[in-house]
């Protein structure tokens, strides 16, 4: 009996291992980093991901972002992780779909508020190499809550 366990506690280990070479071998790291300056205004943002590969056409990755904004005497400071579904359908096409959870504190001289909500993002792009550019848009977009004018944002993701 203690043969049999140890045999299967080395098949298990064994196996183990061999999936831990091969799931890292698929993930891939990028992300992206923003800024902007303009009169009075300044905006900088990163958001860091990490992608799993289960085929040349399937991904599911996972990030977080920040991003400031000032203007004048208005700030905001926005923190939001995300999962996000990557399908290749063509090599040079991606369609995405992107969840966030955006976690919003903004405040000026006359006020200060902390509130959060969700955005649904679903996109395409085109790739080029390893740089994907293209649009997507929030089909849970809220313009009373949301950081962003529209519902449609462009994309530019890089993973290596």
């Amino acid at each position: 009996m203690r043969k049999l366990i140890l045999f299967g506690f080395l098949i298990c280990s064994t196996i183990a291992f061999t999936q831990e070479d091969n799931f890292w071998n698929n993930v891939r790291f990028g992300g992206s980093v923003g800024f902007g300056f303009g009169s009075n205004n300044t905006t900088l943002s990163i958001s860091p991901a990490a992608v799993y590969d289960f085929n040349d056409s399937f991904s599911l990755g996972v990030g977080i972002g920040y991003s400031y904004n000032k203007k004048d005497s208005f700030k905001s400071n926005i923190f939001s992780p995300n999962i996000f579904i990557l399908y290749r359908p063509i090599r040079e096409i991606e369609l995405s779909s992107d969840l966030q959870q955006m976690y919003v504190h903004r405040k000026s001289n006359s006020f200060s508020e902390k509130y959060s909500y969700p955005a649904l993002n679903l996109g395409i792009s085109y790739r080029i190499g390893s740089v994907s550019l293209g649009i997507q848009y929030d089909v849970l977009y809220e313009e009373d809550k949301s950081i962003y004018a529209s519902g449609f944002t462009p994309v530019v993701r890089v993973f290596f």
